[in-house]
């Protein structure tokens, strides 16, 4: 799968745009400016997003290309954060170091979702929230973006599930027009939810 993030990334354009998805931003900006990560962060938009909004802003990749881009986004716009270059499983902070956590469209394997989604509420300190916007699925089979296997989607079930121990603040299907680059584009089924971390 890195290869083929790095090829995507390694074209000219912005594959998902420049701009931040419209619900990670909604969200931000009725939050307190506090610190943040964003996994799977790829080309920058949303991060850049957060940075230029003073969030203290962190994020990570496998893809070496996508760093790149997003490294040209944040001087394009002025603004620093640290990127991180490993899977999400490897990404070392201390426990309890985050003030929120943003997986937007990003989907794992189904047999490391479950420990991945652990691993990040463990960095998230109690209060804190994960804001995330994916494709529910009924996406499967549509062109508008998004994994081609069933297990990489999500439902409302998993997500409760994977997020048990959070209060859910947010959690709702979805039918939207995408507008995010070249690869979200067009109707799409997503699934958006707010899960906050127990004190």
């Amino acid at each position: 799968m890195k290869e083929f993030w790095n090829e995507r990334y390694s074209e000219k354009e912005y594959v998902y745009g420049e701009k931040p998805n419209e619900y990670l931003k909604d969200q931000l900006l009725k939050l307190p400016v506090g610190k943040i990560l964003f996994p799977c962060e790829g080309e920058g938009r949303n991060a850049n997003f957060a940075a230029i909004n003073k969030w203290e802003t962190f994020a990570c990749d496998y893809s070496e290309s996508g760093k790149s881009k997003a490294e040209a986004l944040a001087k394009k716009n002025g603004v620093h954060y640290i990127y991180e270059i490993c899977d999400v499983l490897e990404y070392q902070a201390p426990e309890e170091s985050f003030d929120a956590i943003a997986l937007i469209f990003a989907h794992f394997p189904e047999n490391i979702r479950q420990k991945t989604h652990q691993k990040l509420l463990k960095l998230l300190r109690p209060g804190g929230m994960i804001i995330l916007e994916g494709f529910n699925k009924k996406q499967l089979g549509k062109s508008s973006g998004g994994p081609k296997s069933l297990e990489m989607l999500f439902d409302k079930e998993l997500l409760r599930s994977d997020f048990a121990t959070c209060d859910i603040e947010e959690l709702e299907e979805k039918t939207v027009h995408l507008s995010e680059g070249l690869y979200h584009a067009g109707e799409a089924k997503i699934i958006r939810g707010i899960f906050r971390k127990k004190f």
